[in-house]
């Protein structure tokens, strides 16, 4: 065989392994995606307010939001989200429901996420066929006003009142905010006119007046918003490809999940 003929050959059976190997590379970049990477379905907003609370929110649209039952931290879970409402020992005890059922046991039994433990508190929720959010001050999910109770998620905690500067901490009084006063983690929901939900953590400890006050001037600034607390300290637990904010990695019970 000519020399120029054995060296072609050559070239085209190293190009074609080449080929090969590129295509088997491609391959396994998407298996290892679909296993390993996830879906970015958020925008991820970080402030500063005048006093120094920092801000971290991940901003969605309610049809990307699932509510779900937890037993570790929210860090080893493979997903973007926030912690949820309060809880105790392996009891949730914020309502926490999609569709009319409850994250963590069954319908109307304690614990499982139907009610709002103790207290009528403020519960954001998202009515999917009336395309809107709103904050519900209710015990239980049979309370929830929804035009379709197939078609729904809510997420207890204590009301923000962002729309009611007069009233604000009394209502928070009311519906039994844990230590309102002291400098914690904190963390919270708030949705605006846009129809956009912000899940939001600081990592700053702060009063919920101070939270509060920061959200105001940092959160979709100049919007009608309104929102509820939800559980603080070491539960203030954030995870997005931004930013991890672990609180004290206690277990939670209950999160609140990008899908």
């Amino acid at each position: 065989m000519p020399h120029m003929l054995k060296t072609e050959l050559r070239r085209t059976g190293i190009a074609t392994t080449s080929i090969i190997a590129i295509t088997f590379c491609i391959v396994l970049m998407m298996l290892w995606g679909r296993a390993y990477l996830l879906p970015h379905a958020y925008t991820y907003h970080e402030a500063e307010d005048a006093q120094g609370i920092k801000i971290h929110a991940l901003v969605v649209k309610p049809e990307s939001i699932e509510l779900r039952a937890a037993e570790r931290p929210l860090n080893e879970y493979h997903l973007y989200g926030m912690n949820g409402g309060f809880f105790y020992e392996d009891a949730v005890l914020s309502i926490a429901v999609n569709n009319d059922v409850p994250v963590k046991g069954a319908v109307r039994e304690f614990g499982s996420g139907w009610f709002n433990a103790k207290y009528k508190r403020g519960t954001l929720v998202w009515d999917e066929v009336a395309g809107r959010f709103s904050i519900q001050v209710v015990s239980s999910a049979d309370e929830i006003d929804v035009r379709d109770r197939g078609q729904y998620f809510a997420q207890g905690g204590v009301s923000m009142s962002l729309q009611d500067e007069a009233n604000w901490s009394t209502t928070m009084e009311q519906e039994h905010l844990p230590a309102p006063d002291e400098r914690r983690l904190r963390s919270g929901l708030v949705y605006d006119d846009s129809g956009l939900l912000w899940l939001i953590v600081t990592p700053t400890h702060c009063t919920a007046e101070e939270f509060r006050d920061a959200i105001q001037n940092t959160i979709a600034p100049g919007s009608k918003k309104e929102g509820i607390f939800l559980d603080g300290d070491g539960s203030s637990q954030l995870n997005s490809a931004e930013i991890k904010i672990r609180g004290d990695s206690r277990n939670l019970q209950q999160i609140i999940a990008i899908k």
